[in-house]
This record gives structure tokens, C-alpha cells and sequence, in this order.
């Protein structure tokens, strides 16, 4: 299918990407209002790795305009769930570097 000229494909969000960060919230408000007392115990909980977890948790750290780009549906194609677990700069100035923005 082609698309008159001029057209701009709709974005869709990557449901991976927002399931992924919807998951991290979650578990971080489960870990801070002390329903459960450590990660590993979560982890057992969630049926997963508690490595995989702390991967995951680490994207609550994302600037809040890098997790709105995401949930838009906004994001180059370059971030995926792979790219966004890698170590990422903590530094919210330092990230749109890392994660370049489309749009």
C-alpha cells in the first residue's frame, strides 16, 4: 500500500515497550510501599529472574519525557525492550543521547 504524498504514517507505541514499563512501575511501587521487602522476593513471586527484575526496574530511572516518547509511540527504531535494558546514563540530560527521539 502506498501513501499519498505528504502522508504521515500514524505511530503506534511498541506494546513490549509499555508493557515493560508499566511492569517496572508496578513492581516499584510494590517494592516501596513494602508489600514485599526485597527484589528477590518479588522476583519469586513474578515467576522471573531477579536479575531480569533489576534490569527492568532500572527503566523507572528514564527521563519522564524519554517514558512519554515511548508510551506515544514516538521512539526511533532503534529503542526496543533489548536496547532500553543495556546500562543507560542516570543522568536524565545524559539520556536523550542514548535513546535518540523520533519525532
Amino acid at each position: 500500500m502506498q501513501l499519498p504524498e505528504g502522508a504521515v504514517l500514524p505511530r503506534r507505541a511498541d506494546n513490549t515497550l509499555v508493557k515493560a514499563l508499566a511492569r517496572a512501575f508496578r513492581w516499584k511501587r510494590m517494592l516501596e510501599s513494602g508489600e514485599f521487602a526485597t527484589i528477590a522476593e518479588l522476583a519469586e513471586r513474578e515467576g522471573i529472574a531477579p536479575s531480569y527484575m533489576t534490569r527492568v526496574l532500572r527503566l523507572t530511572l528514564l527521563a519522564p519525557d524519554i517514558v512519554e516518547v515511548i508510551v506515544a509511540g514516538a521512539q526511533g527504531p532503534e529503542v526496543t525492550l533489548a536496547s532500553v535494558l543495556e546500562p543507560f546514563p542516570l543522568e536524565w540530560a545524559a539520556q536523550p543521547e542514548q535513546f535518540r527521539q523520533n519525532g
